[in-house]
């Protein structure tokens, strides 16, 4: 059983055999090819006409690379102090853009419209860096989601004050599934998404979805010097094109989050669930204390679980059978 993370499960059949289906002759190189401009039409479908994509195989990729259209070296961008950019991505968003990372503190790893309207007017040029971006994650680190409503405010007070906002979207097929709602709404009001396949199923496929037309001039020339350009792009296109064409991005989350809900009916028996569970992430104080203080931002030790696209309801009796041994005399 390997429930710490998402990450440690395999490939869903139908994306390798997308994968292998695109193994077929020669085509054009670096996304010219009939596979990569499908996986670009479907972005549309899902996130609307005006939509620009270009293709990374890691989530901290496409992060640097959203992050590099919008942020210079002479600005600065706002997130939760549980986030991915800053946390776990060993700055390569500061060391890519050459700009700054600004961080507040959140109880629920959601930032408010009011912490975006206080970063707005905390510029002190020349001497501080400008206010630039925000940078959100859908669902965030610690598994909490941000409604359709709180990104509209959010994104409203973004824009009122002339920044922009980014969302990291390494789960936004978990989240759009526990809204109900399709890609582009559980992303509402961003001007750019880091968008995940790999946590979905797919093998090595993340993407970055320019939502406004005015920032994806150079995206082209950003993932080249991300070296993210591939040569062979319908490999990763074709990953999308299983898991945007005919709905398993959603059958893949839905599963998830529901494994997800069933861990956690199995821990309450043992532990305290620390936040709600919306998605396939679990957050629980173990009797035995064990966890980690400081990366989900709380003061008392807690671990993560996460269920996946191939989580099994038999994994999870096992778990409980691991748990009931554990703490039970």
């Amino acid at each position: 059983m390997y429930l710490i993370s998402d990450n440690t499960a395999g490939v869903h059949p139908d994306v390798l055999a997308a994968i292998a289906e695109a193994n077929a002759g020669h085509v054009p190189s670096y996304g010219r090819d009939p596979v990569t401009a499908r996986a670009g039409a479907l972005f549309r479908e899902h996130f609307g006409e005006r939509a620009e994509t270009v293709l990374a195989v890691t989530g901290t990729a496409a992060n640097v690379i959203a992050l590099a259209a919008l942020v210079r070296p002479y600005e600065t961008v706002l997130c939760a102090g549980t986030a991915h950019i800053v946390t776990d991505e060993c700055a390569a968003p500061e060391r890519f853009t050459g700009g700054r990372i600004t961080t507040v503190d959140t109880p629920d790893g959601r930032l408010t419209p009011a912490q975006v309207a206080a970063f707005a007017r905390a510029g002190d040029p020349p001497h501080a860096p400008l206010p630039r971006a925000v940078s959100i994650a859908q669902p965030t680190e610690i598994g909490t989601l941000y409604s359709v409503a709180d990104l509209r405010a959010l994104a409203d007070t973004a824009h009122e004050h002339g920044l922009r906002l980014h969302i990291d979207g390494a789960r936004l097929a978990n989240a759009a599934a526990a809204l109900g709602t399709g890609l582009a709404e559980a992303a509402t009001g961003a001007d750019v998404v880091s968008f995940g396949g790999t946590k979905n199923g797919a093998l090595a496929a993340d993407a970055v979805v320019f939502l406004d037309p005015g920032l994806a001039g150079p995206r082209h020339l950003i993932q080249k010097q991300a070296m993210q350009l591939l040569s062979k792009s319908r490999f990763t296109a074709a990953q999308f094109v299983a898991l945007l064409d005919g709905g398993l991005w959603r059958t893949n989350a839905e599963h998830a989050n529901a494994m997800a809900a069933r861990i956690a009916s199995v821990l309450a028996a043992h532990a305290e669930i620390v936040h709600p569970v919306h998605t396939n992430a679990v957050f629980a104080t173990l009797p035995s204390g064990d966890g980690d203080l400081d990366r989900y931002g709380s003061g008392v030790p807690i671990r993560r679980y996460m269920a996946a696209f191939d989580t099994t309801p038999a994994d999870v009796e096992a778990f409980a059978g691991v748990l009931h041994a554990a703490f039970t005399r």
